[in-house]
């Protein structure tokens, strides 16, 4: 039966009152790109997955004054009880969680290089790697993803485990307590150290560092993003010891390592800074460059934690800095950024290997509010303490 016309024109008018006070709802619009909740996503490695997140700063005569988060720091499945991929340890306060209405998604593993590992734990790297069993690259779980939220911005740190820094600290370590203070043993010039900062290294690790960048720009565009509708944000490393003029523990006996969990030898300490580090971070730069992204920004963090390093004179363990608790107000300003470095005497305890030498619950919000900054400002910078005390639960950062 044909409906007069009149009656159609009479109807069409009447849906479009009724839509406009709210009785009938509009179509609805999926979520994707363009459309929704706007998303913060971060991927790669332990300096951004939330590794030793659990733990706001440090103390040898009990674990519960730096228990931040506990039990469950690392559990990210839906209910909180188990982590999705073991030993990624993408912890609560990681920096993806920026809040203010928009979402956030950890993507990032702790171990993971550019490319996907297997062996022991599984290690997504930054590619499009499908087993077909469920274990994805961090590049295709990005682009599911994408497809069906709304991601404004992707945060990366990679790099760092392409120059195997794991190995290099426990060389380090090892070549403090194995030698004595009156002949060290310098970890510098170890062959196994040296060999991943020859120019030949360098330039592997810079390739592989782009070709991650060029798959998270591949990712998002088969999620059907254009270039510009998105930016890449790409963190340099921090500083997590100071050079030798800023430890508080003499580099002569065993103290350095067995009361504060930084056993580097001064020259060794100077070389991470001056030379390791320096070098990672100005390869992380070169590969934005020769990745041709376009909507790249840097977010500087060399000298983010600088004052609060471990085994800084600056700061200390709870019972050298009369504290009991990481809920005293200035826990955030007298205590430790960054994890100590454990042993095997770690084992039995609730502190994992792995978590050494990283970025602690204090400074994954300190980050945390680096990267809001990046995202409300719309652009990179060089971010810097701000400040003592807490602001709305996270340390004073700012964006220069």
């Amino acid at each position: 039966m044909r409906v007069p016309r009149s009656r159609r024109v009479s109807a069409a008018i009447l849906l479009l009152s009724l839509t406009g006070l709210g009785l009938v709802a509009p179509p609805a619009h999926a979520d994707g790109p363009g459309s929704g909740t706007p998303y913060v996503v971060t991927v790669g490695d332990s300096y951004i997955s939330g590794e030793a997140g659990r733990w706001a700063g440090s103390s040898n005569d009990s674990e519960a004054p730096a228990d931040a988060l506990g039990a469950h720091a690392y559990h990210d499945n839906a209910s909180h009880t188990a982590e999705q991929i073991p030993r990624c340890h993408r912890s609560q306060s990681a920096e993806a969680y920026i809040g203010g209405g928009v979402g956030g998604l950890n993507l990032a593993c702790s171990g993971a290089k550019t490319t996907t590992a297997t062996g022991d734990y599984f290690k997504p790297g930054i590619d499009f790697y499908d087993d077909g069993a469920g274990n994805l690259g961090q590049a295709k779980m990005l682009q599911q993803f994408a497809v069906s939220h709304n991601v404004k911005q992707v945060v990366v740190s990679i790099g760092g485990n392409d120059f195997n820094f794991a190995s290099i600290v426990t060389q380090c370590v090892q070549d403090f307590l194995l030698s004595p203070s009156w002949d060290p043993d310098y970890c510098k010039d170890d062959s196994s150290v040296v060999a991943n900062f020859t120019s030949a290294n360098i330039t592997t690790v810079r390739a592989r560092i782009a070709t991650a960048f060029q798959n998270v720009r591949t990712a998002m565009r088969n999620a059907g993003y254009g270039d510009t509708a998105w930016s890449l944000v790409v963190q340099t490393y921090p500083s997590p010891i100071p050079s030798a003029s800023g430890f508080r523990y003499s580099q002569s006996g065993f103290t350095r390592q067995s009361t504060g969990g930084c056993g580097f030898w001064n020259a060794d300490a100077d070389w991470a800074n001056a030379t390791a580090l320096l070098t990672i971070n100005n390869t992380v730069r070169a590969a934005i460059g020769q990745s041709g992204l376009g909507n790249a920004r840097l977010l500087e963090l060399q000298s983010a934690f600088n004052g609060r390093r471990l085994c800084e004179k600056t700061v200390g363990l709870y019972e050298e800095v009369g504290l009991s608790s990481w809920t005293q107000p200035t826990a955030v300003d007298k205590t430790e950024w960054i994890n100590q470095i454990r042993t095997v005497t770690t084992i039995g305890s609730n502190y994992f290997i792995q978590e050494s030498l990283h970025p602690n619950y204090w400074a994954q919000l300190a980050l945390r509010n680096c990267v809001r900054q990046t995202y409300t400002q719309n652009r990179g910078g060089t971010c810097t303490i701000a400040g003592t005390g807490l602001v709305n639960g996270e340390p004073r950062m700012s964006l220069n």
